[in-house]
Order: structure tokens, then C-alpha cells, then sequence
């Protein structure tokens, strides 16, 4: 038997179980898979596996739909969640890579507070002269 690590994208389900999960017809997940909704993976004898994002998925598409949407704006819908997924992830990755190479430069900026409140860049290593003024406010 061989070890295979399982995630939410492991295709387990056969149609009838991913179907039941989702509180879906099989023949609904046919018509999904036809014209490419939720398109499971197959098996070596052309069956199909859902995972549990695919049921996910199952049950956003019947979401959407009760909420009057075409099978084309559905589509749409889950195309752009997609799309927004994979930008979100870019952003993290690159937010990451930034930080790690803000943090190597020694020339890192520092920031303080100017005598009127104003944000101020210093060189690393110097300190903001202070003011020793005392202002005496009447309102």
C-alpha cells in the first residue's frame, strides 16, 4: 500500500458520495462536469473523483444559482474568485520577499516625529533634537 498524504484537493469521491455531500442530483454533477463548472479528476478507468474543494465548489455553484445566477454568470462568479485567490497569494509572496529584503539592508529607515507632529526620515544611527520648550496653553 502506498502512502499518500491527502489534502482538500485529493480526489476521494465517487459521484455518488460527492453528490450526497453536496445535496445535489448526480446527474447535476454531470451536467456541472459537461459544461465545466466543477470538472473532477478521473481514474485510470475514466470514473470520476471529487475532493472535498470540488464539493466546495458543488455547493457554491448551488448557492449562487439559488440566488438566481445563470450557470454562465456562475462561471464568471468562480472564474474571478479564482482569479483574486491567485493575486492575493502573489501579494502575500511578494509582501514576504520585500520584508526579507528590507530586513537584510543595513541602510534600513527610521522614522520619527517631527517638532510639529510631521513624520521625519533619519539616518540610521542619529536622534531627533529635542526641544526643552515649554508651552503654556490658555484656552
Amino acid at each position: 500500500m502506498v502512502n499518500v498524504p491527502m489534502d482538500r484537493f485529493t480526489p476521494v469521491f465517487a459521484i455518488a458520495a460527492a453528490s450526497e455531500l453536496a445535496e445535489m442530483h448526480p446527474q447535476t454533477l454531470r451536467q456541472y462536469d459537461r459544461i465545466g463548472l466543477v470538472v473532477p479528476q478521473r481514474t485510470s478507468g475514466n470514473t470520476r473523483r471529487y475532493s472535498l474543494y470540488d464539493v466546495h465548489r458543488l455547493r457554491e455553484v448551488s448557492r449562487l444559482s439559488a440566488e438566481g445566477l445563470s450557470l454562465e454568470g456562475i462561471r464568471r462568479v468562480l472564474t474571478l474568485e479564482d482569479r483574486v485567490r491567485e493575486l492575493e497569494s502573489q501579494v502575500h509572496e511578494l509582501e514576504r520577499a520585500l520584508s526579507d529584503e528590507m530586513l537584510k539592508r543595513p541602510e534600513r529607515r527610521v522614522f520619527a516625529a517631527g517638532a510639529g507632529g510631521e513624520v521625519v526620515t533619519l539616518r540610521r544611527g542619529t536622534r531627533t533634537r529635542r526641544n526643552a520648550e515649554v508651552v503654556v496653553w490658555k484656552p
